[in-house]
């Protein structure tokens, strides 16, 4: 495949990045995903992009340039499961698909991306958004700088569901772009959901995603109704089961969570309307919950703002955004799985760390926070290379003052983020 003229203009714009010589890392501590604990005073040394070793104490190390990390505490890069790195809220978002030409948005967008990466996250699933994948290859490239993305690209919807890209448009408008069909993202019959993640692998897509019942945000008056039967989504499911993809289900009601949990999806995002039937429901199927409380409190406190959102989607956010953190409460209380993820861009990028601070509001231990972001979504990403500080592994690391075990807040403060054994971030 021929990379894009706006990839080109990039390579030409941007050096690729050196990796850095052998860094030996002087953490205080160093958070372990897998025990949910704090090893004290370990030296973590890279090299090549990877980790070498991860050694007790902070004795000197040959040939390796040390960094003092001796105040902080240290954590494999964190991982969000839930970013559309395409956009970011604004009152002006309804109507920029007619205004921007899509090679702006990529351009924007790799704001967007650094924002992140330097937020500390290494690693994010950006679920929903065309333009993301050039933005993912040219950070593969090394042309730009932010963190490794796993794209969805075109989210797969019904006719008049949260994706659907003709939603609110009048008449003239809609038939002059025609019907959407399967290789935009709009399906009516489990063939035709077949034939879409198809075209998401002809994309180049790296995961799948559903609207399986209504979204706030979108153009259409139900936030919650159901938008796929049980038939449709299982022909997604095992079509993408062919092509080594999970199928992450956008969900706010609890009719369209229960046709996606059978269906066999890997994951419900934002998840509002689950009781003790869903949970249940969940743990039997093994699916993972990805709450994404920022997002449910950033469109809460919109919605009271005039103009900011169109009439038809102001009730729907004041309705829906304040209950997903209760519901993350609850989910957690029950024994759900349960994985980090945001909806940036829906909020603001760079902001990403909120979410662990309301999850500990929500009932979740500091420690179970940390692990949703690390090991816990490195496994619904299937990537057991991520997630963890080992040797052999790529060396993404990220680094807070103080210890967010006793006080979550500091994540908010991160100021040293290395991504595959390059310093992208560190304190002045």
């Amino acid at each position: 495949m021929r990379p894009s003229p706006l990839l080109l203009a990039l390579s030409l714009a941007l050096p690729a990045p050196a990796l850095a010589d052998v860094l030996a890392l002087q953490c205080g501590q160093l958070f372990d995903p897998a025990s949910g604990r704090n090893l004290p005073a370990r030296t973590v040394v890279v090299a090549d992009g990877k980790v070498r070793e991860v050694r007790e104490g902070h004795g000197a190390v040959e040939g390796a340039s040390a960094v003092d990390l001796r105040g902080h505490t240290c954590s494999p890069g964190w991982i969000d499961l839930h970013v559309h790195l395409g956009g970011e809220s604004s009152p002006q978002a309804y109507s920029e698909g007619f205004r921007l030409d899509p090679e702006f948005t990529v351009l924007r967008s790799t704001a967007y991306a650094r924002r992140t990466l330097h937020a500390g996250f290494t690693t994010v699933r950006d679920l929903g958004g065309e333009t993301t994948l050039a933005l993912r290859d040219a950070i593969d490239q090394g042309w730009i700088e932010g963190p490794r993305i796993l794209a969805a690209g075109k989210s797969i919807a019904t006719t008049g569901g949260h994706a659907d890209p003709t939603n609110g448009l009048n008449d003239r408008f809609a038939h002059a772009l025609g019907e959407p069909g399967p290789a935009e993202g709009v399906v009516n019959s489990p063939d035709q959901a077949r034939r879409a993640v198809r075209q998401r692998y002809k994309d180049g897509s790296d995961v799948i995603k559903i609207t399986a019942t209504g979204g706030v945000l979108s153009y259409a008056r139900s936030g919650d109704a159901p938008q796929f039967t049980v038939d449709e989504v299982a022909a997604i499911v095992q079509t993408a089961r062919d092509y080594g993809y999970s199928v992450a289900a956008h969900a706010h009601g609890k009719e369209g969570m229960r046709r996606a949990i059978v269906g066999g999806v890997d994951s419900i995002e934002h998840g509002t309307y689950m009781d003790e039937e869903v949970f249940a429901l969940m743990k039997k199927h093994g699916t993972w919950y990805v709450p994404t409380v920022s997002a449910g409190r950033f469109v809460a406190e919109k919605a009271k703002i005039d103009g900011y959102y169109p009439e038809v989607v102001r009730p729907k956010a004041a309705r829906i955004g304040p209950q997903i953190q209760d519901t993350l409460s609850r989910a957690w209380r029950s024994g759900v799985k349960i994985a980090f993820g945001t909806d940036a861009g829906v909020g603001l990028h760079g902001d990403n760390a909120d979410e662990f601070v309301f999850m500990v509001e929500a009932g979740m231990p500091p420690a179970e926070a940390l692990r949703s972001a690390t090991i816990h979504a490195a496994t619904v990403l299937r990537r057991d290379d991520l997630g963890r500080v080992a040797p052999g592994l790529p060396a993404d690391i990220v680094a807070v003052p103080g210890d967010p075990l006793a006080d979550i807040t500091v994540v908010r403060r991160a100021d040293f983020v290395m991504k595959d054994g390059k310093v992208v971030r560190q304190p002045e």
